[in-house]
């Protein structure tokens, strides 16, 4: 250990083995000692140092024992070369000090043992401020006892816990002041029992983003709920418009023209008026939609619709508005042209309206009658009026596929499967 050989060590000072400008302090120490001899243990007092025959120093841990003897005390000094562990603690302490984040580790107490610069940084304290201190000097003062609490649990059933985790944190400053922080926990058993090593961020940046993100979300979304709610009035006022202009036309065809755009127009405001209701302003539940949109056009056909019922069956299928505008005009043309033609010379009928998925993203549309049916011999290829070839262009905008199935009664049926903006399966 110190490249002596035995018979250059034996007889001489004890101080040849002693860094030289410790050697006077060294021989007070030692007189001081058997003045009072006494075992000392390895690694009590200050870091010591051993000095090679070369000269270089390497650090020692040294533990003392007294022995009385007939010629005197004699004194057995064990040394012990800590090299390697003071290379490890000081990359350890390199790691520690590099760090972005604050660390504290506190022992089963909860008595702070080790901290790193960023900690002195965020909290305000020096390091001799804190060592040896309770953790809870650093938690808001409202805190401290649920605190004492919450550590002694963790020690009986340490677990690690990642940063983020849990309820939202404060730490506090030497000057009282507090700030936002996330925390992770992580226990080492070592011989003297349980640490708990404490990473902990200053989040009030990140959280003052977070704060402006919401206050800008709900800026939008202020804005988007009134973009919606003035469409619908402006499709209000054009509805009213033409209701308005119909009444100083007295062609019956005429006048049903205008009926039926008011009804088209009401169909696309009813998107609008579900979007400013929703919570989601991008996306509306397509069966609230279709009951609304029967509630409507009964109203409007009046009398005539009071005997005819109409049944809406539909899972949750919720469509984004670019898809929601045309299944709405789809529906209003369908449902629409049962109310005025499947029940021509009967009392009363039903229309069953259906909206489901038909497989992971296909959607169908099936508005259904038990009316009069389809005239025999109708070639439906050649059926060509603007309720239909609405119900064709729009359906080939959504890229589906249309049915019209004659029979007892009529069955119309739309297929198509929405893009990533189209609906939510």
């Amino acid at each position: 250990m110190f490249g002596y050989t035995r018979g250059e060590m034996l007889g001489q000072p004890v101080e040849l083995l002693v860094p030289t400008r410790l050697q006077q302090v060294h021989v007070t120490h030692r007189d001081r000692y058997f003045a009072d001899p006494r075992t000392r243990p390895m690694g009590a007092g200050q870091a010591l140092a051993g000095k090679r025959k070369d000269g270089s120093e390497f650090p020692v841990e040294i533990s003392l024992s007294p022995l009385k003897t007939a010629s005197g005390t004699l004194v057995t000094s064990i040394i012990r070369d800590i090299t390697s562990r003071v290379q490890a603690e000081a990359k350890f302490r390199g790691l520690l000090e590099s760090a972005p984040d604050g660390i504290v580790v506190v022992d089963s107490k909860g008595i702070i043992v080790i901290v790193n610069t960023q900690v002195e940084r965020l909290f305000g304290y020096s390091r001799e401020e804190l060592i040896g201190q309770p953790v809870e000097i650093l938690v808001p003062t409202r805190y401290k006892n649920t605190h004492i609490g919450q550590r002694n649990a963790y020690i009986r059933a340490p677990r690690t816990r990642p940063m983020g985790a849990g309820q939202a944190l404060s730490g506090r400053k030497k000057d009282g002041t507090e700030f936002p922080v996330e925390i992770s926990l992580s226990p080492l058993q070592t011989g003297e029992g349980t640490l708990v090593t404490s990473i902990i961020r200053d989040i009030t940046e990140h959280r003052k983003a977070e704060e402006k993100i919401k206050a800008s979300l709900r800026e939008k979304e202020v804005l988007l709920k009134e973009i919606h709610h003035r469409v619908k009035n402006n499709l209000q006022v054009t509805s009213s418009l033409l209701k308005l202009q119909s009444g100083y036309i007295t062609d019956a065809a005429a006048k049903e023209m205008f009926s039926e755009s008011q009804n088209r127009i009401r169909s696309m405001a009813l998107v609008h008026e579900k979007l400013y209701q929703s919570s989601d302003l991008s996306r509306i539940n397509i069966s609230d939609y279709a009951q609304a949109l029967v509630d409507l056009l009964k109203r409007s056909f009046g009398s005539d619709a009071d005997n005819i019922r109409v049944d809406v069956a539909s899972t949750d299928v919720v469509l984004t508005v670019e898809a929601a505008v045309p299944c709405g005009l789809i529906l209003n043309e369908l449902i629409s042209n049962c109310l005025k033609h499947a029940f021509i010379g009967r009392q009363q009928g039903t229309i069953s309206v259906r909206i489901a998925h038909v497989s992971q993203q296909g959607i169908e549309i099936e508005v259904r009658d038990d009316g009069v049916g389809l005239p025999p011999n109708l070639d439906l290829e050649k059926l060509d009026s603007l309720g239909l070839r609405l119900v064709r262009n729009l359906t080939s905008q959504l890229s589906g596929k249309f049915e019209l199935i004659g029979g007892a009664g009529t069955t119309a049926r739309i297929t198509f499967t929405p893009d990533d903006r189209g609906a939510e399966p």
